[in-house]
């Protein structure tokens, strides 16, 4: 049940137990104020005693209405007498015809069985039709034909209004009906929605460990590919040198050994800041990759130059690490393998997704014919499509011997959470 039905329920509450004071106070100013409608003094006591009789039994009925609720045979007894004594009050008086009106509205509260529930009011109609044909009792035949066309007319009244008090009734019942299923359905869509949080949680955990998992498996080929290979030909130039014939052997034998240090040890501290990239700390990621792609250029010698394009944009730092990544491997590739004289990184924000570009004039390959990495996304082109992909985007490489290659890598634009 709803506020406003709660409200409504409880004015009905209220004119019911209140009403038959307040019509039966008003029947009694109006006949006092008329006084030559009763002139015997034996008529006025006879109101007066009435009146009394049904104050009193308003009091008594308010006291054994409440262990007595709902429709009853001591509530069809109090709805009898009560209607006895508006009949002889509108008898006596014609105004305390407004106590008899008292019956229109809690016969359905008092009398049990629908059968004998249409019988309350009508008798109340019959005692409102005399009192306004001109009161109880008649002398004159046209008053008796009166009567009857006024009973008639107060019952079609009565038929309309109980009519569409029926609809009202039912259209609350199916109102309160259709509420509560929408509370049950409100009920099942939360109870979704919090199964949904936590298969959302258990997937974002899921997709960590995944990452973890990813990361760690990216970690093994990079250090395999690089760093133990750079101990390897250490080990293998200091073996030489330790058999070297004479001194200038063993002098250029040990400068490849410390170059190939040196390289290992960019590689490890490379790879340690892929794990963290405290390149983005303090910048977005185009003053990132601006910075990233200088120190390249400074460091390999190459001429490298770095645009962006479109309306950059504070992005997701997941979305803003993994292009950093991505772009850290292509121009590590690049260094390594491409012999370029020029290189170029593109950063464009382009409505709903953001696209890295490198470019190079070195000397190319064959993408169909690099070995396997067996699906592991390590160290390479395979990690870094890994990496695109592991967010819902795509890496494509074009290359052709001895054109150059170009690496595009395009992933969703997602903004920073605030």
């Amino acid at each position: 049940m709803t506020a406003a039905d709660t409200d409504i329920e409880r004015r009905w509450e209220l004119i019911r137990t209140k009403g038959p004071y307040g019509l039966l106070a008003v029947g009694t100013l109006l006949s006092v104020a008329a006084a030559e409608l009763t002139p015997s003094t034996a008529e006025r006591n006879a109101v007066a005693v009435l009146v009394a009789a049904g104050f009193a039994l308003q009091l008594w009925w308010g006291r054994a209405s409440r262990a007595r609720p709902g429709p009853s045979t001591a509530g069809t007894v109090y709805y009898a007498v009560r209607w006895a004594l508006g009949f002889a009050l509108t008898w006596l008086n014609p105004f305390f015809a407004f106590y008899a009106v008292t019956g229109y509205f809690d016969s359905d509260e008092l009398i049990p069985g629908r059968r004998l529930r249409w019988f309350g009011p009508f008798a109340c109609s019959i005692v409102v039709s005399g009192s306004q044909a001109g009161g109880l009792p008649f002398y004159e035949p046209v008053q008796w034909a009166v009567f009857a066309g006024l009973l008639v007319v107060n019952n079609v009244i009565l038929t309309v209004v109980g009519h569409l008090t029926s609809q009202q009734e039912e259209r609350s019942r199916a109102r309160a009906a259709t509420i509560a299923e929408l509370e049950r359905t409100n009920t099942a869509l939360q109870q979704a929605l919090d199964e949904n949080a936590a298969l959302h949680a258990q997937l974002l955990v899921q997709a960590r460990e995944a990452g973890v998992a990813d990361e760690r498996r990216r970690l093994a080929a990079e250090i395999h590919d690089t760093i133990a290979q750079g101990l390897t030909g250490i080990i293998a130039q200091l073996q030489v040198v330790a058999n070297a014939p004479d001194l200038d052997i063993a002098r250029t034998h040990l400068e490849r050994a410390s170059a190939l240090a040196r390289d290992s040890l960019g590689e490890a501290r490379r790879s340690v800041q892929n794990l963290a990239p405290v390149a983005l700390e303090h910048d977005g990621l185009p003053q990132a990759l601006k910075k990233t792609v200088a120190e390249w250029a400074e460091r390999t010698g190459i001429r490298a130059e770095f645009t962006t394009t479109g309306t950059a944009e504070l992005l997701h730092e997941e979305v803003a690490a993994t292009v950093l990544r991505i772009a850290q491997e292509a121009l590590y590739n690049a260094a390594r393998h491409a012999h370029a004289s020029r290189l170029g990184v593109t950063l464009s924000f382009m409505g709903d997704e953001v696209v890295l570009d490198v470019r190079d004039d070195g000397r190319g390959f064959d993408p169909l014919a690099l070995p396997s990495r067996g699906g592991h996304g390590g160290f390479g082109l395979d990690g870094m499509r890994a990496r695109a992909e592991r967010i819902a985007g795509s890496l494509t490489v074009e290359s052709e011997p001895g054109h150059g290659t170009a690496v595009s890598a395009r992933v969703p634009l997602v903004r920073h959470e605030r």
